[in-house]
């Protein structure tokens, strides 16, 4: 028997429209949830109730509910379809939106966000990506989101900036409502419905594999980083719109400071990404940058210059967007194939649980420490983010094949013949699924055999 595959190598036009319109989907949630990110903390005392805490909660609260309701929406997903779930949640996201731009009170304004929150989509997104992409074109169609995602972070705080002082903090609420209704007419009227539902083992989370994952000290490092990451950078924008402030850039000049520094920030890292990648220097890199972090903390824990600010902001966004970049790479090279879809499960829902900690941190040091102890804590939990990393195994740098098969599957035979292939480290094959999935190293895999084994 010989396992086919699918020998076309460019993008069909139905995946090109299934990518680029669930890649906009993602774009517009992003876009709305982190608009008032560079001017909430100083915008906020005008709703009734506000405090520093309250603030603070406000900001990370749609961290809480996604992190809650991210697993059992792609649950959901493979029961009643993709597109069902993700109008959900992107309803829930608009009906959160309207709540919060309708709020009188900093309460309400939490109620909004946790509304928002709790449509979490990413997962039901990333199944409805796989349904319609090949699984030769997966990798490339997951990156494509993940550069939408970088992308409209970056604009988010640039236009959250300039239009706040035009529509104020309900403007920018109504928008976002007005976004996620934009992401439902791309869903119905730009994105085929795939055939058939299918649980993807590399994405989907397995519950009963969630001891194993926890128990893996080298993941569970990486999910500590991704925690950390988003915890560092929420607590950081509660605090730098007040020092921003205080430095003499008001928040309707700050869209001028974010834009310029994050295109400096994306030129910097690039050539970092080649030498963590191509360079085989991952571990170095990614340990420089969580240095880099705790330099930007440190900086802005001891100065309150304009120039310092913006120097460390240029520093914290290399860092960061590097990190963001690379540390699912890593995941995906430390995980088992077995357990690839579980331990991603958990790495995003420690991702959000990080914002929401870091919202409500963020408050809490405000209110009793001001910025020079807001800042200090991130200096402290850099230091023990980088000490907890620091024995932490190199990632290997190891690709994974999925690979069509053709009934009748013998796993066993097929499992025996793709690990005697030269540099491939492991093998799943999901009968069900109909595809093996293949770990190798791409320096020493035969090439040959891989692409055209038999039985």
């Amino acid at each position: 028997m010989t396992q086919k595959q699918n020998t076309t190598d460019a993008l069909t036009n139905i995946e090109k429209r299934s990518i680029t319109g669930l890649a906009s989907i993602f774009a517009l949630r992003m876009l709305g949830l982190f608009m008032i990110f560079p001017v909430f903390s100083v915008a906020a005392n005008q709703y009734h109730g506000a405090t520093p805490f309250l603030i603070g909660i406000a900001i990370g609260a749609y961290g809480l509910t996604q992190a809650i309701f991210q697993v059992p929406f792609g649950m959901l997903s493979d029961r009643i379809g993709r597109k069902k779930v993700i109008t959900l949640g992107l309803l829930l996201f608009a009906l959160g939106s309207v709540v919060a731009a309708m709020a009188s009170s900093i309460e309400l304004v939490i109620l909004g966000r946790l509304l928002q929150g709790s449509g979490a989509i990413s997962a039901a997104t990333m199944a409805l990506t796989a349904d319609l992409t090949r699984d030769e074109h997966r990798t490339k169609a997951m990156a494509t989101i993940g550069i939408s995602i970088g992308l409209s972070f970056s604009l988010a705080l640039a236009f959250g900036a300039l239009l706040e002082g035009v529509l104020g903090l309900a403007g920018i609420f109504w928008l976002t409502a007005i976004l996620a209704l934009l992401g439902i007419a791309i869903l119905h009227l730009f994105i085929p419905t795939p055939e058939g539902l299918t649980t993807h083992r590399d994405m989907a989370p397995i519950p009963t594999q969630l001891r194993t994952v926890l128990s893996n000290s080298h993941i569970m490092r990486l999910v500590l980083s991704i925690l950390m990451l988003h915890l560092i950078l929420t607590m950081s924008f509660y605090g730098l719109p007040i020092a921003l402030e205080q430095a003499g850039i008001a928040s309707t000049a700050q869209a001028s400071v974010y834009l310029p520094i994050l295109l400096l920030a994306f030129i910097s890292m690039i050539p970092l990404i080649v030498v963590a990648e191509k360079k085989r220097k991952m571990k170095p890199v990614f340990l420089t940058m969580i240095s880099l972090l705790l330099v930007t903390q440190l900086i802005w824990s001891q100065v309150n210059t304009s120039f310092a600010i913006l120097f460390g902001l240029w520093l914290f966004f290399t860092a960061f967007n590097l990190l963001e970049a690379t540390l699912p790479s890593m995941m995906s090279k430390l995980s088992p194939l077995e357990n690839k879809g579980t331990a991603l499960g958990v790495y995003a829902t420690a991702q959000f649980i990080g914002v929401f900690i870091g919202g409500s941190l963020g408050g809490l040091l405000y209110k009793y420490y001001d910025l020079h102890g807001l800042f200090l804590c991130g200096v402290i939990l850099s230091a023990v983010w980088l000490l907890v990393v620091l024995p932490m195994q190199p990632p290997r740098h190891l690709t994974t094949k999925i690979i069509q098969l053709t009934p009748p599957i013998d796993p066993q035979q097929i499992t025996a013949q793709l690990n005697a292939i030269n540099g491939v480290i492991e093998t799943m094959i999901v009968s069900s699924e109909k595809v093996a999935y293949v770990k190798y190293i791409p320096e020493q895999v035969d090439s040959d055999a891989l692409n055209g084994f038999s039985t």
